[in-house]
């Protein structure tokens, strides 16, 4: 049976991600040269799958690789973060909400993040791709982005030439050679990055309207599922007994965030454990009667936050260049403005993304039976 890598988006929180596969890669033999055929991401979580995918050498390089590029990282890596360019972004956000004529033509957005596009181009070989393909290390490689046009979830995949498109509801498969303009495309975060035109329409974050983030890896065959999240609400203790006030902007985008980036893969898992409790309760005689012959149980091993990664941004918020920190205090992001989730999506500085990377890996390491279990040869 396949084995996908599924890695969810989350910002500056998939650090996470980077953790859990430094963790796999220490469990799992030296020698593994990639330990799954199929990869997919969506907005940065697309970052490490495609620097997974598409570099060469053996699994723990790669992960050592990512982890040093996590490691070192800071805002200006990903954004512009002098207060100039800030400002007229901002500027030309506002006023074409007063004027909608102008900056016509041009995707706009708060944040410039071509730091990022500059930094992804010299790291992830994109040639590499149809050599792993090739040569049978890698079955397929695939990426989520949201179309402005259609407002459907479009994954776009390289791979093999039995994986073929798919359409479904409110999204499809579409098999394409992939550039850097693709993963630029899944992690544009709504009003925060621009949009990205691709073949003549507009993308943006693949986390926005992608309803079954499980659904491109079953889609090109994988039965047998390792997800990598970012939601910390296992971890979130109960706040009913505390005294709650209005919320701020900042807590309002954290929310809007958390549904876009955590809660669908949440929701998704949940209908799939539905759908493996009845596959396995279904006897084969009754699947044969009635000509069922897809529905198999599909294993998943999900690993996620044990700790509060809003808690964790509220100690490094600081951290932030001066142009942000002044734009997430008139927005609430404080301790007290209850704002640190939404801060946690652009806290992209060696303190977070540090701790977060340990976490990840120590999470991983508790888990290292369920992992080896994982891997082990199909029965």
């Amino acid at each position: 049976m396949s084995k996908a890598l599924v890695l969810t988006g989350g910002g500056a929180r998939a650090a996470y991600q980077v953790g859990v596969l430094k963790g796999v890669a220490a469990i799992l033999p030296r020698a593994v040269y990639n330990p799954f055929p199929i990869i997919c991401g969506t907005s940065a979580g697309a970052i490490n799958a495609l620097s997974i995918a598409g570099r060469a050498g053996p699994f723990r390089l790669r992960a050592r690789k990512l982890e040093h590029i996590w490691h070192n990282l800071h805002a200006s890596d990903v954004y512009r973060t002098d207060v100039l360019g800030v400002a007229a972004n901002a500027f030309r956000l506002l006023a074409s909400l007063a004027y909608s004529g102008f900056s016509a033509g041009r995707p706009l957005s708060l944040l410039d993040n071509s730091p990022l596009r500059q930094l992804l181009e010299s790291y992830v070989q994109f040639d590499y791709l149809d050599t792993a393909i090739d040569n049978g290390e890698l079955e397929a490689i695939a990426i989520s982005a949201m179309s402005y046009a259609s407002g459907q979830s479009v994954t776009f995949f390289q791979g093999a030439e039995s994986i073929k498109p798919w359409k479904r509801a409110r999204r499809r498969g579409e098999k394409i050679g992939l550039t850097i303009d693709h993963l630029i495309a899944s992690t544009a975060i709504p009003i925060l990055f621009p949009a990205v035109k691709l073949g003549g329409h507009y993308f943006g974050d693949g986390a926005v309207r992608q309803l079954k983030p499980i659904s491109p890896a079953l889609h090109m065959g994988a039965r047998k599922l390792f997800i990598v999240g970012v939601s910390d609400n296992a971890a979130q203790s109960d706040l009913s007994s505390e005294t709650e006030q209005a919320p701020s902007v900042a807590r309002i985008m954290g929310h809007m965030f958390n549904s876009a980036f955590i809660d669908a893969v949440e929701s998704d898992l949940e209908t799939l454990r539905t759908i493996n409790r009845l596959a396995s309760a279904l006897p084969q005689s009754l699947k044969d009667i009635n000509g069922i012959t897809d529905l198999n149980a599909v294993e998943v091993l999900s690993i996620s936050p044990s700790q509060s990664i809003d808690r964790i941004a509220e100690e490094h918020i600081h951290e932030l260049p001066r142009s942000l920190k002044l734009f997430l205090k008139l927005t609430g992001a404080t301790t007290q403005g209850g704002g640190s989730s939404a801060a946690s999506y652009l806290l992209f500085e060696p303190g977070f993304c540090q701790q977060l990377i340990e976490l990840g890996y120590q999470d991983a390491l508790a888990q290292e039976s369920s992992i080896l279990d994982f891997f082990s040869p199909d029965k």
